[in-house]
């Protein structure tokens, strides 16, 4: 059984038991969390298609860790003219472990 959910501008497939990386949430750890816009989901062999939402559907996990992802490297300059810049960032996420999918 899977379901495809929609947080933040991107879709990401859920299995129960499994843990995603997600957009920042506003929660802490150890809270439930719950995303009610699932897209499309498959139970005993059937896939569901919502219009644009599954009516009723909610994937429900609890949030394992508030983190930041490894840094990455911006640097920009232009040949002959003495211009360089250099930045670094780092993405925040959420690590959710997925506990049920209801339909």
């Amino acid at each position: 059984m899977y379901a495809i959910f929609q947080n933040g501008g991107h879709q990401h497939k859920a299995q129960e038991n499994e843990t995603l990386k997600l957009e920042k949430l506003p929660a802490e750890v150890g809270e439930k969390v719950t995303f009610d816009q699932v897209l499309v989901a498959q139970q005993n062999g059937e896939i569901l298609v919502g219009t644009p939402y599954l009516a009723g559907a909610r994937v429900t996990g609890t949030v394992v860790q508030q983190g930041r992802g490894r840094k990455i490297r911006i640097f920009k300059y232009k040949p002959k003219k003495h211009y360089k810049r250099q930045a670094g960032h780092r993405q925040a996420f959420t690590a959710v472990r997925i506990d049920e999918i209801s339909l």
